[in-house]
């Protein structure tokens, strides 16, 4: 029998829909090749156990790799894997391309199934992919129409909007799953790593029409505990700045449903408001804790709005921000559905 074909990045993911990564379920998580699903030939306790094997006994820790990873191939091939037809064509890669990949490609060539290992694994790919992302993400194309404003104006909304009405989103936050700021974190699901994060965002821009414009949204060059590329970082001041607007009152309405994981948890809340002491004082953390207690969620919103970020924010065209003077201004007067349905239609028009 033949051993298993191997190639070698850069290649189309378009050639290959079926995508298999045999490392560990943490290592997945950790990155992957994008549309790549996960079936372990080792899981993530016995990739330690055979690891700690090998530094006593080398023979018996690859009789013990053997093993678990028969036993994996077998419920795979019994569970996710039971009905793929002869024609079955995966492309199979673990972190160097070597003994996990290939256990799996031999018994899956033996099936009868066109198998084929990428040459060097994820760290090729890895390697690959980090070659590309500036050149993917660099101007020209596609023009980027940046959505600047205060917290809490509605950004990601009319965003989202954009989207649903068919136009190309480059949505940071949502890549990121943070906000962007202190009360930015997704309840219950953590920030991708930085890797990960890179992924996403070459992904996104190999997906892209060049001809047709890109809307986002202006972020700090860190969005929660990640790092924005320096390339995209670059196209992201050069891009055309939409200033949003949106009364005072109306901004509380909108922070008050997006964050109301922390309203329905106001210790919590009080708790992340006290790292922000020594930038703004105690006196006014302190009034914040109070209006907390009281459940006074309408004055502590407008607050922590004009008393802590719109204090944050850098004003497109300043010295001290990286974007440059606004080109357009789009007026919201509501946080209604309809105003931002409204709003989104009236930008694709104007940047059609």
């Amino acid at each position: 029998m033949d051993l298993p074909e191997r190639i070698s990045p850069p290649f189309s993911l378009a050639d290959y829909p079926d995508i298999i990564d045999v490392r560990s379920p943490t290592e997945y998580t950790e990155d992957h090749i994008p549309g790549a699903i996960n079936l372990p030939v080792l899981t993530d306790e016995e990739r330690h156990e055979v690891g700690a094997l090998n530094a006593e006994n080398p023979y018996q820790a690859r009789r013990l790799g053997a093993t678990l990873i028969t036993k994996n191939i077998h419920r795979h091939l019994a569970t996710t894997l039971a009905n793929h037809p002869g024609s079955f064509a995966p492309l199979i890669y673990c972190w160097r391309g070597n003994l996990r990949s290939n256990s799996m490609a031999i018994i899956f060539r033996a099936i009868g199934w066109r198998t084929r290992v990428i040459d060097g694994g994820y760290k090729a790919w890895r390697k690959y992919l980090m070659a590309d992302l500036e050149p993917t993400i660099s101007p020209p194309r596609p023009e980027l129409i940046v959505l600047g404003g205060l917290t809490g104006c509605g950004k990601t909304r009319l965003l989202h909007e954009l989207k649903n009405q068919g136009a190309q989103i480059l949505d940071l936050e949502g890549l990121a799953n943070h906000r962007g700021s202190i009360l930015g974190n997704a309840p219950g699901s953590p920030q991708p790593n930085q890797k990960r994060f890179e992924s996403r965002l070459w992904e996104a821009f190999r997906g892209f029409d060049p001809d047709r414009p890109v809307f986002t949204e202006a972020e700090s060059n860190r969005i929660g505990g990640l790092q924005c590329p320096p390339p995209l970082w670059k196209r992201l001041g050069e891009g055309q700045m939409v200033l949003v607007e949106l009364p005072l009152h109306e901004r509380g309405k909108l922070l008050a449903g997006d964050y109301e994981h922390f309203i329905a948890h106001p210790d919590s809340l009080k708790d992340t408001l006290d790292g922000l002491r020594r930038l703004r004082g105690n006196d006014q953390v302190d009034e914040w804790h109070r209006q907390i207690d009281a459940r006074n969620w309408t004055g502590f919103l407008e607050s922590i709005l004009v008393d802590h970020y719109d204090l944050c924010y850098r004003r497109p065209g300043s010295e001290d921000s990286v974007y440059s003077e606004p080109q357009d201004t789009l007026s919201l007067l509501t946080c209604h559905e309809t105003d931002f349905q409204k709003a989104a239609a009236d930008l694709i028009a104007r940047y059609s």
